[in-house]
């Protein structure tokens, strides 16, 4: 039954390195298990293999972390202007309301029926021009009387004249006596102021019936009637004045006025700023004004200062304004509401700049500008007034100073740009295209540090 320890067991198939037992009661050999010193062994040599992967690995990632940096990105390019200071109109702005030149009322002078209209309402009429008319019949019959009296009174006026006159001759051979004669020069002279008198009324019995045919008192556009034919216009009082019936009116509006007001603290300013040479106000006969249509166009007249009152309204706190506006095409209107420009004189030593280059935040107004050594700079600048497409700068820049116009949005104070000379508005739209806007974690260029 005894067999080799190195038998035919089935178990060398699966170990067969390994030494065998005999197997007892006859069995088969099994396996003995390996040695401890064997097992540790084998555990290191794979925690070796394991950390021979994992410096592998480490160098290969700290190998990676050792490679060139990114290239910095290129400066963004701007397009910029020169500053160069110079002179520039010294424009106002106001709202004025256009006024006739000349505005009469057209009143009924005598009392009476308006029979009829005689012109066309809003046509031009001539100084003289018969209006409306009143009817005459009372008034024909008022200076028909007044002749027949004044002939009633003139035949006796010749006929004491007649008898003073043979009086006066036989007075020196005693036929009648001085008394007489005294008494036919008296009845003389009376009836030589009747007569007078006569003629006055006539005149006056005349003007009344020539009132009776209203006319324009001057060369203008006649407006709209006020009363109707068949109305009773007038009163009692043969010269009617502010108590006579309103027919109409007629406005000359070829020129016009146009009235507007400055305030005190402008023209305080204004004039001290002349003092000191920053402005240089033109005359009054020199300034001019152009008007704003209401729909937003220039009117194609300039009109001229003619009037600067000399005192302060008290109410308002303004001086009053008037120009004069030709108006030969009637395209102007009184009553109109206008803007206007005023041109007052010039501004010295100002720059223009565009408009889009200068910025606005919590600080104020302000400008990019490309320094010398190539880095934006923030200038802090004093503005409040344009000409044109520009913002009239009176504070802030210095002559040669490079402002950036185009291109600004993608540029921050301390950053390097590069500049190129900008030529209009569509150099903005492809410089904001190539310039990406610079991250929110920079400094803000509208901000102080």
């Amino acid at each position: 039954m005894g067999r080799s320890k190195r038998g035919s067991c089935r178990c060398r198939r699966f170990f067969p390195e390994q030494p065998l037992t005999a197997c007892p009661a006859g069995l088969r050999a099994v396996p003995v298990p390996p040695e401890p010193a064997l097992t540790i062994s084998i555990m290191s040599l794979l925690l070796r293999s394991r950390s021979s992967v994992v410096s592998i690995s480490l160098v290969a990632l700290f190998g990676c972390g050792k490679s060139d940096p990114a290239p910095a990105p290129p400066a963004p390019q701007v397009g910029v202007i020169e500053a160069e200071p110079g002179n520039v109109p010294l424009n106002h702005s106001f709202v004025g309301r256009l006024s006739a030149y000349y505005s009469a009322n057209v009143t009924a002078r005598v009392s009476g029926v308006l029979t009829k209209r005689l012109y066309t309402e809003g046509s031009e009429v001539k100084a003289g021009q018969t209006l409306f008319q009143i009817d005459p019949a009372y008034y024909q019959t008022v200076l028909d009387n007044d002749l027949a009296t004044l002939a009633q009174d003139q035949a006796t006026f010749v006929n004491d004249r007649t008898i003073a006159e043979r009086y006066h001759k036989l007075l020196p051979i005693g036929s009648v006596s001085q008394q007489t004669v005294d008494d036919a020069d008296a009845a003389l002279r009376s009836a030589a102021a009747k007569v007078k008198a006569d003629d006055a009324a006539v005149e006056g019995a005349r003007v009344n019936l020539g009132y009776t045919k209203v006319t324009s008192p001057i060369d203008g556009i006649a407006g709209q009637q006020q009363v109707t034919g068949g109305a009773v216009v007038g009163n009692g009082t043969t010269d009617a004045g502010s108590g006579g019936t309103l027919l109409a009116t007629v406005e000359q509006v070829d020129p016009l006025y146009v009235n507007f007001t400055i305030s005190a603290a402008d023209l305080i300013t204004l004039k001290q700023a002349q003092s000191k040479g920053d402005v240089a106000l033109a005359a009054q006969n020199k300034t001019t004004v152009q008007v704003m249509l209401p729909n937003g166009t220039s009117y194609d007249q300039l009109g001229t200062l003619d009037f600067t009152d000399v005192s302060v309204n008290a109410s308002t706190g303004a001086v009053s304004l008037r120009a004069q506006i030709p108006n030969p095409q009637h395209q102007l209107l009184p009553g109109m509401y206008v803007s206007l420009n005023v041109d007052l004189g010039q501004r010295n030593d100002v720059y223009l700049v565009p408009q889009q280059a200068i910025q606005r935040d919590t600080v104020g107004s302000y400008a990019m500008v490309v320094g010398a050594d190539g880095k934006v700079i923030r200038k802090d600048v004093d503005t409040n007034d344009s000409y044109r497409s520009d913002w009239i700068v009176t504070g802030g820049l210095a002559p040669g100073d490079r402002v950036i116009v185009a291109g600004v949005q993608g540029v921050r104070e301390g950053m390097l740009a590069k500049t190129t000379p900008w030529l209009g508005t569509g150099q903005d739209t492809r410089l904001s295209q190539s310039n990406p806007a610079p991250s929110s974690s920079g400094h803000r260029a509208g901000s102080k540090s």
